[in-house]
């Protein structure tokens, strides 16, 4: 892990539930070269964990407040902190 790499953890909400958000996270996140995890939780959010360089995270949250086609997206809220390297690719978890 190099000194450039932070964390993004983001609660997204609106309708972003059973409209492929997970999918589109995951795909975008795996296309900037971005680690971590994104599931549904049982508050009808979803909730992302990313590791990346800053400019790679900024471009998955700008994705993150888009959603894709079907969703909408109403807020994200953001954490940052410093990235750990204990992730090795990106995929989607279980619902929480």
């Amino acid at each position: 892990m190099t000194n450039d790499q932070v964390r993004l953890h983001a609660i997204v909400e609106g309708r972003v539930q059973g409209v492929s958000f997970r999918a589109f996270v995951q795909y975008s996140a795996s296309s900037l070269g971005v680690t971590g995890w994104v599931r549904n939780k049982w508050d009808n959010t979803v909730e992302v964990l990313a590791e990346g360089e800053r400019d790679h995270l900024d471009q998955l949250l700008s994705a993150l407040r888009r959603g894709p086609r079907s969703s909408s997206v109403s807020r994200v809220n953001t954490e940052w902190g410093t990235g750990t390297g204990e992730f090795s690719g990106f995929r989607v978890r279980m619902t929480a």
